[in-house]
């Protein structure tokens, strides 16, 4: 059955599908976070035009929110980071993933998965709302709390939760 996520947002909303066949274990962690409302009031705290929007992981004071367990990096799967793709966030240890996720504004193949490179796990892809993904990406950024490419203003989560799928 396909698994959806609307997500509402201060600049607009937008609505993902998930691969769950694909990326099972990072479907069912970022399901988990979901139903456990862990990113409403969270921030997207990276913006980078030309490349990314992340968030999933942080207050809008920029204060770490408490995550689970890490999860299997899955970017061998062979989905591709393309635009408008979602995909697991994490350090430079490639099974580090928890809640932060990215979506991708443009095609960023060099976080592909390849030979020697564990690369980033695509998850899911916006399927409506990509207007808004596009909004929040031409946010003013710059330093802030101690990060870089930080929003100078806030760009709130106010809910993600899954939409019921006709099966």
């Amino acid at each position: 059955m396909k698994q959806m996520v609307r997500f509402e947002t201060t600049h607009g909303g937008f609505t993902i599908e998930l691969f769950e066949r694909d990326a099972p274990l990072s479907v069912a962690n970022f399901l988990q976070y979901v139903d456990d409302l862990h990113f409403d009031a969270t921030i997207f705290h990276r913006i980078v035009p030309g490349f990314v929007i992340q968030g999933g992981g942080m207050n809008v004071d920029f204060s770490q929110k408490k995550t689970r367990a890490p999860v299997n990096n899955e970017a061998a799967n062979g989905l591709l980071n393309e635009r408008g793709t979602l995909s697991m966030a994490r350090t430079d240890a490639p099974h580090s993933a928890t809640s932060q996720f990215f979506v991708n504004l443009k095609d960023n193949d060099f976080l592909d998965y390849r030979p020697g490179h564990h690369g980033y796990a695509v998850f899911g892809r916006v399927v409506e709302g990509m207007d808004a993904v596009d909004k929040i990406a031409t946010v003013r950024t710059g330093r802030r709390s101690g990060y870089t490419d930080a929003p100078m203003e806030d760009v709130i989560v106010t809910t993600a939760r899954r939409v019921p799928v006709a099966s």
